[in-house]
């Protein structure tokens, strides 16, 4: 095992969930891998938490990304934190000890379901202080994708009118609160046990799917942040007759709407999908926010590492209010 201080020669063997086939939850175990390899501009880190997200459970059942693993066993996981065990050089800002957070790119690199990760100077941040390496690990890749699909895609404003599709997930709380923050009329979805604590996030006003058809509830709006698509009760489809005439909506979920760019063009509005990016920089705005208190990350249930299957099974029930995290090891 490798040790806080030592050089990685990529002899070492650490601790990782692994799967050797795609498959269900079961197909992923703890196993002993061959340590990663820092090179170049790269930092070690020593994870002590992985986020756990939807396209984790697709890419292992053999959607999302799974078509560019080139080898088995494959480690998945995007969002770490952690703390430096190398840096890219001497004078870098983040030394041994530093403690960073971030996301990589699964599955071209190594996962974050591994005691260690090998990560781009580009793709990580100093981790907020006010956050534990638990809650840190939640935040990487559902905020920066909240913030991609609402600030720099939907240019949240004030006076616009946004609806945010599966609001109380990991992506929607950050997008309710990123909307609201910028100024914008929040219109937000979620079941009945939700809806209390998505005013509390900061939505003007809530609808609950269970009761209510939301497209009879609203219409003329600007925005749809589309969280779903139309894998349940099409609701990406429905969703088009909320907008007005050149509204805009932004797809997020991999694969959930067929025929999306077809569909929103014969409406007569404008519609992207969206692809986050593992950006650090966007990463350290948005440390800012949770540091000030502005903004507020949720972790739904922690499992430690040897538990990812139960993880897994989790959030593939669809109910997880916040974030989903693993434990990897002691901070």
């Amino acid at each position: 095992m490798l040790d806080g201080g030592d050089a990685n020669d990529g002899k070492g063997a650490m601790r990782a969930v692994v799967m050797d086939q795609l498959g269900g939850p079961e197909v992923l175990s703890v196993a002993d891998v061959a340590s990663p390899v820092r090179v170049n501009a790269e930092f070690l880190v020593k994870v002590v938490a992985a986020g756990v997200n939807p396209i984790d459970a697709k890419t292992r059942a053999g959607r999302g990304v799974s078509a560019a693993i080139d080898h088995f066993p494959a480690v998945l996981g995007n969002d770490f934190s952690g703390i430096v065990v190398e840096a890219p050089y001497e004078a870098h800002p983040y030394q041994p000890g530093t403690e960073v957070y971030g996301m990589t790119t699964v599955p071209r690199v190594g996962g974050t379901y591994a005691e260690y990760v090998a990560v781009s100077s580009l793709s990580l941040t100093r981790k907020p202080t006010t956050l534990s390496h638990v809650e840190a690990a939640a935040v990487p890749l559902a905020a920066l994708t909240a913030w991609g699909m609402v600030v720099e895609v939907a240019k949240a404003h004030e006076g616009q009118r946004m609806l945010i599709h599966a609001a109380s997930g990991g992506v929607g709380h950050f997008a309710v609160q990123f909307a609201r923050y910028f100024g914008a009329h929040v219109i937000a979805t979620g079941s009945t046990a939700k809806v209390a604590w998505l005013r509390e996030l900061g939505a003007n006003r809530t609808i609950d799917y269970t009761a209510t058809r939301f497209e009879d509830e609203v219409g003329d709006l600007d925005v749809v942040i589309d969280l779903v698509g139309n894998v349940h009760d099409e609701t990406g489809r429905r969703s088009l007759r909320t907008l007005r005439p050149g509204g805009l909506i932004v797809n997020a979920p991999t694969g959930s709407w067929p025929g999306f760019a077809t569909e929103v063009a014969e409406a007569g509005l404008r519609g992207t999908t969206y692809k986050v990016a593992p950006d650090g920089a966007t990463l350290a705005v948005i440390s800012r926010l949770l540091q000030s208190g502005d903004v507020r990350v949720y972790v739904d249930r922690v499992f430690d590492l040897a538990d990812a299957a139960a993880a897994h099974t989790a959030i593939e029930q669809g109910h997880t209010r916040g974030k989903i995290v693993l434990k990897v090891s002691d901070g």
